[in-house]
C-alpha cells in the first residue's frame, strides 16, 4: 500500500530558501512531498528542489504554465530535467497540447489546473465567464482527459464530479485544504484533509497550517493520521 505520507503535499510558500531549508528540517519523516510554487521558485527554488530531489524527496513545481505554445513546449523541456514528480499548467487546450509535447518521455507528471481556490462565482463573473465554477471545472478536466494529461488541480469540493468526468486512472490534487481551526485565509472553496480523501482526492496541498506551526512535524503528522483515518473509513 502506498505511503499515506506521500499523500500530503507540504507547501513551501516562503520567501526565503534558508526558511523553507529549516522547515523542511523541522517536518523531517512526517513529510515526503513538497510544492514549490512562485514565491519560492523566484527566490531560488529550482536549484533548492534538486536539492530535495538529491535527498530523496518528491517536488510538485506548481508553477502553472501559461504562454504562447512554443514557450510552454520549451519551457516544460527545461523544467523536466530537474526530476520533479508534478508540474502545473493552466488548462487551456493549447496549453495543455504544448506542455505534453515539452514533457516527452520524461517521467514528471502534468497538472492542469481548472479554476483557482480563492475564485468563486462572482469572481468568475468579474473575469468575464458566463459559467459557473462548477462548470468550468467540469469543462475544462473534460478537456484534459481527452488531451491525456495526467491530473486535475481543483479543490476539493469539486472532485467528486471531477472524477466522474476524468475516471479512475488520472490524479486529483487539491489545496485550498485546512485542518479543523485553521484559519481560511485568501481560499474561499476550503475543506478538512479527511472530507477531501473521503471526496477521492489522491493528494492534498497544506501550507500555512503546517509551515506555520509552532511544531511543523506534529502539525504534519496530525494531517497524516487524519488522512490515514479517512483513507479506511
Amino acid at each position: 500500500m502506498p505511503d499515506v505520507r506521500d499523500r500530503l503535499i507540504v507547501a513551501l510558500d516562503l520567501p526565503l530558501v534558508g526558511e523553507a531549508r529549516r522547515v523542511v528540517a523541522a517536518i523531517g519523516d512526517a513529510a515526503s512531498f513538497y510544492k514549490i510554487g512562485y514565491q519560492l521558485a523566484y527566490a531560488g527554488g529550482l536549484p533548492f528542489a534538486e536539492e530535495l530531489i538529491g535527498a530523496g524527496k518528491k517536488v510538485f513545481l506548481d508553477l502553472k504554465l501559461h504562454d504562447i505554445a512554443n514557450t510552454v513546449e520549451e519551457g516544460v523541456r527545461s523544467v523536466a530535467r530537474l526530476g520533479a514528480t508534478f508540474l502545473t499548467v493552466h488548462a487551456y487546450p493549447q496549453t495543455m497540447r504544448a506542455a505534453l509535447a515539452g514533457r516527452g518521455e520524461a517521467g514528471m507528471k502534468l497538472l492542469a489546473v481548472t479554476v483557482l481556490t480563492s475564485y468563486d462565482d462572482a469572481d468568475a463573473r468579474e473575469a468575464g465567464y458566463a459559467a459557473s465554477v462548477d462548470e468550468l471545472v467540469a469543462a475544462r478536466a473534460a478537456q484534459a482527459r481527452d488531451l491525456g494529461v495526467d491530473g486535475i488541480v481543483c479543490a476539493a469540493w469539486e472532485a467528486a464530479r471531477v472524477r466522474a468526468v476524468v475516471g479512475p486512472d488520472r490524479l486529483i490534487v487539491t489545496p485550498g485544504i485546512r485542518p479543523a481551526g485553521s484559519a481560511i485565509g485568501d481560499q474561499k472553496r476550503v475543506v478538512s484533509p479527511a472530507a477531501a480523501i473521503r471526496a477521492g482526492v489522491d493528494h492534498i496541498v497544506v501550507g500555512r497550517s503546517i509551515t506555520g506551526a509552532a511544531d511543523p512535524k506534529r502539525a504534519a503528522a496530525e494531517i497524516v493520521e487524519e488522512m490515514a483515518g479517512a483513507a479506511v473509513s
